[in-house]
């Protein structure tokens, strides 16, 4: 597809091919200190950045979803449509009323230790996951208890219909946790959260801080035919030009969460050894959205925030930043989600004379060129949400509002925004997942205000109406209903500007033509690649 010229940040300009390409060979591939390993199949994923843990049970960060789920499964996976399929669970039914799910659980499932897998791991792992998960909290609101009649059946038990939950049980989002290991102490300082043990395709061998993590096939895997893979390389690269160099010269064999500039894409699979895909992300569509720190005193005033959504350019940020890899937005709602989203007027369009007004009325003049100044952190995760944020200094710079960028690593992003909140406002992408319950009621419900905890409510929002009207929905199993509630929710959200979505990014994943598999499941590379195929490019088969 063609792209738009990118008309800001020199520093973001295309970078020049580095190095020849290696040819990637199925007997002799590197390793991840760059050695050969003789007649083993290596496969080596980008991971960017660094995941703050290796296990998904209390964290949403993308990196450690794409980690964990190599190693831990869920009792379900998903294909592209969200059509359930067995994982740790080989039948599942729900009871009319809606009130409780019946899973059969795959007998002859050890863990990487040897253990039997059980009903017990479900039961606790799905408490656990409550208590603890960014989305936890309301993903299971509604579970009241799991029974476990027998080794290989685990029944959940609702106070109310919960009508998303039967999408909810993928590896990376709910991931099945041994109780033998967890049981005793805080799972949250638990040593197998950087080491995990679990029962899928692949094992924990090590982790070599700010550079890989290495798992190795798992042998005793309940589907033996299922992956093709020796060695997984998860490789941590933080440089652009670094991470486009490895695809260059066959060092990466796939990277997702559009790994590279979207500007190099067409170059980059010109030649046909690397292709790009956006298939593979039907789990999780990623707005990119401002989210405001509402304790600010100046970003506590709706008349600021009107403003600034006024200020901003949404079709510029779709064509400049995201080269059109990305849809407009002004909802947190996709609108793949047809029945719920809120297709009213947006009471914000661009037009920096209402902006300029809004702060003028507000008392908030020019002194000089500027009428105040925030500083705005982006996260730190790729190259769009730098590019967003030069974006929105510009735009802002506009209607005199001086803002300040600040570059940090992810965990310190992390810990900024949720923990300390010493932030003015933030560039954020988090995932609206399978349904609005599970992926943007977390951002806007009061109750998921929790310091120290990812990507729940960051702004502090608050307002009863929306609570009562997420809350609702989270229990309507009428679909028109339920519509009619997200679309009331959508429209105060909009209006009251606690945040400012901006579009809904396309993600791409590039690979090596010879990769197959992946992009079949709805979680793409952070599924656990149980399924990957790679051909053959010639030579002595591994």
């Amino acid at each position: 597809m063609p792209f738009t010229r990118r008309q800001f940040v020199a520093g973001l300009s295309a970078l020049s091919a580095l190095g020849a390409s290696i040819p990637f060979l199925p007997t002799a591939l590197a390793d991840a200190t760059g050695e050969a390993v003789s007649g083993r199949r290596v496969f080596n994923l980008l991971i960017n950045p660094e995941p703050p843990s290796l296990s998904s049970f209390n964290t949403t960060a993308g990196t450690s979803v794409t980690a964990s789920s190599k190693v831990l499964e869920g009792l379900l996976t998903y294909d592209e449509a969200l059509n359930a399929r067995p994982a740790l669970a080989t039948a599942w039914e729900a009871a009319p009323d809606g009130l409780s799910y019946r899973f059969t659980l795959r007998e002859g499932v050890k863990w990487h230790d040897g253990e039997p897998f059980t009903s017990a791991d479900v039961a606790f792992s799905l408490d656990l996951i409550k208590r603890f998960h960014p989305r936890g909290s309301s993903t299971f609101a509604n579970l009241e208890r799991v029974d476990t009649p027998d080794d290989h059946t685990a029944i959940v038990y609702l106070s109310k219909p919960a009508p998303y939950l039967i999408r909810g049980f993928a590896g990376g989002e709910t991931p099945i946790l041994p109780k033998h290991l967890y049981a005793a102490g805080d799972p949250l300082s638990n040593l197998h959260n950087n080491a995990p043990v679990g029962t899928g395709p692949f094992r924990f061998k090590r982790w070599e801080r700010g550079s890989f993590i290495e798992y190795e096939r798992n042998p005793q895997y309940w589907d033996p035919t299922a992956t093709v893979v020796d060695t997984l390389i998860l490789k941590v690269i933080p440089d652009g030009a670094a991470r486009l160099a490895a695809f260059e010269n066959g060092t990466l064999d796939a990277g997702g969460q559009s790994p590279v500039p979207l500007s190099e894409l067409e170059r980059l699979t010109k030649s046909g050894r690397l292709k790009a895909t956006t298939r593979g992300y039907r789990y999780t569509i990623t707005p990119t959205m401002l989210e405001f720190n509402l304790d600010h005193p100046l970003l506590s005033r709706l008349e600021v925030r009107q403003a600034i959504a006024h200020a901003l350019d949404r079709e510029v940020i779709r064509k400049v930043v995201y080269y059109g890899y990305a849809e407009t937005s002004y909802s947190p709602i996709p609108k793949s989600f047809a029945h719920y989203v809120y297709e009213g007027p947006n009471p914000y369009p661009f037009d920096t004379d209402a902006a300029n007004a809004l702060l003028d009325k507000a008392g908030l003049v020019k002194n000089g060129n500027w009428r105040f100044s925030l500083t705005l952190d982006p996260l730190p995760y790729g190259d769009s949400y730098s590019r967003t944020a030069t974006y929105v200094r510009s735009a802002l710079a506009r209607i005199g509002i001086e803002v300040k960028l600040r570059a940090q690593d992810f965990p310190t992003y992390i810990k900024r925004i949720y923990t300390d909140r010493d932030f003015d406002f933030a560039v954020v992408g988090m995932g609206t997942l399978y349904d609005p319950t599970v992926g943007v009621q977390r951002l806007f419900w009061s109750k998921n205000f929790r310091k120290g905890v990812p990507f729940s409510n960051g702004t502090h929002y608050n307002n009863p109406d929306v609570d009562r009207l997420l809350e609702s929905a989270a229990v309507e199993t009428d679909e028109q209903k339920r519509g009619e509630l997200f679309k009331a929710f959508q429209k105060i959200v909009i209006e009251e500007v606690p945040s400012i979505t901006l579009v809904m990014q396309q993600q791409v994943s590039v690979y090596n033509a010879r990769v197959s598999g992946f992009e079949d499941d709805a979680n793409g590379l952070d599924s656990s690649l149980a399924n990957i195929s790679l051909a053959d490019t010639g030579g002595a088969h591994a």
